[in-house]
């Protein structure tokens, strides 16, 4: 216990750490908290006129689930940012060289991450509730949907700290990041597979983020892509599922690798 107590309380200083440097940095982190709500903003007045609803219904009450999920995934690229910016100027080394709890240094950042998530999260749903947006089956359900949302968050996060100490430096980050876009639009936010060649349709459909897209437009009563196949209909299984398989897998490899980086 007296382990655990110390690596908690050291991974509450790295994370007070970054919220002083949001406090005296705001611009950056303001601009990814709001970038969201621009993309809303945009599929929902400019290209929402022509997008058409699987079953009918309000385009935004389909998208602003896939959205939601949708920035939990993007979230990665914070992770990964801050991550190879403090190896980079030599923050984590100094880190290590201190007396403190060896996994405080990616405890603090997963910390540091999850509120700046749920801050995006919240943004992002008063921004859909200004636009007309609703949740429909009561605030049971749509807390559940909240807690899906936030687990495929934690899920990303660790695979955004492994990426970032695999490949440490920027422009090697950078390349990586640019996969996370054609990921992150493969999946049902934005259209049903159904509508796309059948091929990709399946790999949509197999995507995290769509289980988790489907499972909270469900749980928020709002209208979905349907599909007959054993992964539409099983969407909120999987959309716990999935993140317990990713955290599984990046979660001890993570912490592996930031111990044993070179000195």
């Amino acid at each position: 216990m007296s382990t655990l107590s110390w690596a908690l309380r050291d991974g509450w200083t790295v994370t007070r750490r970054d919220l002083l440097h949001w406090a005296a940095q705001p611009g950056a982190v303001l601009i990814g908290l709001f970038f969201p709500v621009l993309i809303v903003l945009m599929f929902a007045y400019i290209l929402g006129g022509s997008m058409s609803v699987p079953g009918g219904g309000d385009y935004k009450d389909f998208l602003l689930p896939g959205m939601f999920a949708l920035t939990m995934v993007f979230g990665l690229e914070s992770t990964v940012t801050a991550m190879t910016t403090d190896l980079n100027r030599g923050v984590t080394d100094r880190f290590r060289s201190m007396p403190m709890a060896s996994s405080a240094v990616v405890l603090g950042r997963s910390l540091a991450d999850m509120l700046n998530s749920a801050a995006s999260l919240l943004i992002l749903i008063l921004c859909g509730l200004a636009i007309g947006w609703r949740w429909h089956d009561g605030i049971g359900p749509a807390l559940a949907a909240v807690a899906l949302l936030l687990l495929l968050r934690f899920a990303m996060l660790w695979l955004g700290i492994w990426l970032a100490l695999v490949f440490q430096r920027p422009e090697a980050v950078n390349a990586v990041l640019i996969l996370v876009w054609p990921i992150g639009f493969l999946s049902n936010v934005y259209a049903s597979p159904e509508s796309m060649p059948a091929w990709l349709g399946t790999i949509a459909e197999w995507n995290p983020l769509s289980s988790t897209a489907s499972a909270v437009r469900d749980l928020f009563g709002n209208p979905g892509v349907g599909g007959t196949s054993w992964i539409a209909e099983h969407a909120i299984l999987m959309a716990v599922v999935w993140p317990l398989v990713l955290f599984a897998v990046f979660f001890p490899i993570s912490v592996r690798r930031y111990r044993g980086l070179s000195g």
